[in-house]
């Protein structure tokens, strides 16, 4: 069964990797930095910030902070614990596939797509009262993510795994901070 899953997985990656082009390659590498996504970053705080103003805009900082620490460092763990390589370090794919960059860590589960759905359903669960397309969000996850199969370095079940850990805790630490935040900030 395991097998199976692995097999479907890597013909998964060959078919999305394979439809890219050399011609989109930097724009996906914009994509997967997340130095590029700043602007983005500081456009929804300073939403955020007009919505629920500046002391608990810090607070859901603080929780975005242990959020993403948790994630990362779960993430890392699973990694180093089943040490999957990375397609682009695969000798049974990276010949088949675009290999546009090469990481040296392990691949299982994606921390890129751990942290941005965890902080996505996170925020989105937080302030979906306040915005109206809040469900708009999840696009940040999804392309970002996407971005780490065109580039070689994930298959999608590494992606799919990392999704369903990052949509866990961020509802888990929503609902830490649900219960806590009336101490906080009643009303």
């Amino acid at each position: 069964m395991l097998e199976k899953i692995q097999e479907l997985d890597k013909d998964l990656l060959i078919f999305l990797n394979g439809l890219g082009s050399e011609t989109y390659d930097k724009l996906w590498l914009i994509i997967t930095n997340q130095l590029y996504w700043t602007p983005f970053f500081i456009l929804l705080f300073y939403l955020i910030y007009k919505k629920i103003g500046g002391k608990q805009t810090l607070y859901l900082l603080l929780f975005i902070a242990i959020l993403i620490a948790f994630t990362d460092q779960t993430c890392n763990l699973f990694k180093h614990t089943f040490q999957r390589l990375r397609p682009c370090n695969d000798p049974e794919v990276n010949s088949i596939i675009r290999v546009v960059q090469v990481r040296k860590s392990f691949s299982f589960f994606s921390g890129h797509a751990a942290n941005t759905m965890a902080v996505a359903t996170f925020l989105f669960l937080v302030l979906k009262r306040y915005f109206k397309y809040l469900g708009f969000l999840f696009l940040w996850p999804l392309i970002f993510a996407y971005s780490r199969i065109y580039l070689g370095l994930h298959y999608p079940g590494d992606i799919l795994a990392g999704y369903f850990f990052g949509a866990v805790f961020g509802f888990l630490i929503y609902l830490v901070y649900k219960r806590l935040k009336p101490q906080y900030f009643p009303g």
